[in-house]
This record gives structure tokens, C-alpha cells and sequence, in this order.
């Protein structure tokens, strides 16, 4: 705890003081804009979404397992060709929400202090927060923050995801009813939404066993259809854009709001 506060304190705190000197002019805007542009993963995420897919339909099965710990924890040894589509398709739907949604939405929410607070808890999870031999006991607090702080982002993926599935053909009725009936098997409070969506929104099947270095977890099953293939890849890349898109908006019009309700209140 006292490991993650000072962390996590340390950053919030000094981005509190920077955007405080900085002011409330174009000083304070270019500074948002920077360190939001720095905190988001999304652009990344579709080009390395796409790039597995080439190299899948390429056949490059040795060049997929390489780029594969781009997008995910897994053990790509022992995945074949359609345990690496499905594994880069979860990533896909999940890193949709913690790459792109989240930092946006803390961005809107908090300004500089909350998105850089947002990008330091997200990478304090991925760094020791996932249960392992080494960090089992000394992550959870990281980890349990992170939950916290992902509670919202995810909910609002989900919700875009719905809106979006239509403008690829996918289907928003199947978008909800996975997110309303698989999302609170998986094992975490907030990674299964943006799964559950994006899985009844492709018409695909994800979950199942998951072999990370450490160990192998058996995933409750996100969706009713087929396992995903590669076309199912590059839709549920097309998806994470649209559903990106989305959130920008969202959240650009609850940043003016705030900003418009401060104007307001401010005293004359």
C-alpha cells in the first residue's frame, strides 16, 4: 500500500503542481493535450491488432507468437493459429477500455492530474498487480486501485460498444445481452464488459483456457458463437477504432460541460 500510495501520490501530486503553474490559458491546454496524447495506447493497439492479423493470414505463425506479448500476457509457445487470434481479439476489446477509453475519460474527469494518476495505476497493474509467484501478496493493492479506477471506463466501453456494433454490421441486441449475461463471470470486475460487448458484437466465443508463463486459468466462456478467426480480428480492430472515436466524443463533450459549469459558478 505504502509502495503504490507513494507511487501513484508522487505523480498525481506533481502533475498537480505543473498544471497549477501553468495556469488556465493556452499554457494549461497544450499541457492537457500533451499528456493526454502521451497516456493513450489506442493507435498503437488497432496497428498491432492489424499486424497479427497480417501475419496470420500470412501463415507466419513464428512472427505471430513474437508480436504477440505486444498485446497480451499469454504464452504464445503453446497457442496454434486460432488461440492467437482469440488471445489478440481479447486484448483488442479489453486494451479498447484501459488504452484509449480510460485515459480520456480521467482526462475529462480530472484534467492532467487524474489521466497521469490513470496511467500510472494502469501500469503499476500490468507490472505487478497480475497475480504471480513473485508479486501474489505484494501487488494486490496496485491491483485492487486499478479495479477502482477502471470502473467507469469499462462501463462506458460497453455502452459504446453497443452503440458502435451496428456500423460494422455486428449486432448491438448481441452486444448487451453478452455484457448482461457473461460479463460478471470473468475473473475481473471490469475486463469482462469490454470483452462480453465486443464477443456479442462479433457473433464470436471468447474465454476458455488461458495459459499466462506462471500458470493456466480456465476463462468462463464471453458469447454463444464460434471461436474467432482472423476476420474476426481485423472487425473487432475496426470495432476498437469506432468505439475510440466514440469515446472522444463523449468525452470532449464532458470536458466542455465541466468546464462550461465552472464558468458558471465561478463568482463575479
Amino acid at each position: 500500500m505504502l509502495h503504490t500510495t507513494l507511487l501513484v501520490g508522487g505523480l498525481s501530486g506533481s502533475a498537480t503542481l505543473v498544471a497549477h503553474r501553468a495556469g488556465r490559458g493556452p499554457a494549461l491546454t497544450a499541457l492537457m493535450a500533451a499528456v493526454t496524447w502521451l497516456s493513450l495506447g489506442g493507435t498503437t493497439l488497432a496497428r498491432t491488432g492489424s499486424a497479427m492479423a497480417d501475419r496470420l493470414d500470412a501463415g507466419d505463425l513464428d512472427g505471430a507468437r513474437k508480436l504477440l506479448p505486444s498485446l497480451c500476457g499469454r504464452d504464445p509457445a503453446v497457442l496454434d493459429c486460432p488461440g492467437m487470434a482469440r488471445a489478440a481479439c481479447e486484448s483488442v476489446a479489453e486494451n479498447t477500455s484501459d488504452a484509449h477509453v480510460a485515459p480520456l475519460l480521467w482526462a475529462a474527469l480530472a484534467g492532467v492530474p487524474g489521466v497521469l494518476a490513470y496511467r500510472g495505476i494502469n501500469t503499476l497493474d500490468a507490472m505487478i498487480g497480475n497475480r504471480s509467484p513473485r508479486y501474489a501478496r505484494f501487488g494486490w493493492a496496485a491491483a485492487r486501485l486499478d479495479d477502482i479506477a477502471n470502473y467507469l471506463p469499462a462501463r462506458l466501453t460497453g455502452a459504446l460498444t453497443v452503440a458502435c456494433a451496428g456500423l460494422l454490421g455486428g449486432s448491438a441486441v448481441g452486444a448487451a445481452a453478452s455484457w448482461r449475461r457473461d460479463a460478471a463471470r470473468h475473473p475481473s470486475p471490469n475486463a469482462g464488459i469490454p470483452e462480453a460487448a465486443f464477443a456479442g458484437a462479433l457473433g464470436v466465443r471468447l474465454g476458455g483456457p488461458t495459459q499466462y508463463g506462471h500458470q493456466l486459468e480456465i476463462r468462463p466462456t464471453l458469447g454463444s458463437g464460434p471461436s474467432p478467426a482472423v476476420p474476426d480480428l481485423r472487425r473487432a480492430v475496426k470495432l476498437s477504432r469506432l468505439v475510440q472515436a466514440a469515446a472522444l466524443l463523449v468525452c470532449l463533450a464532458v470536458s466542455v460541460g465541466a468546464r462550461s459549469g465552472r464558468l458558471v459558478s465561478a463568482p463575479r
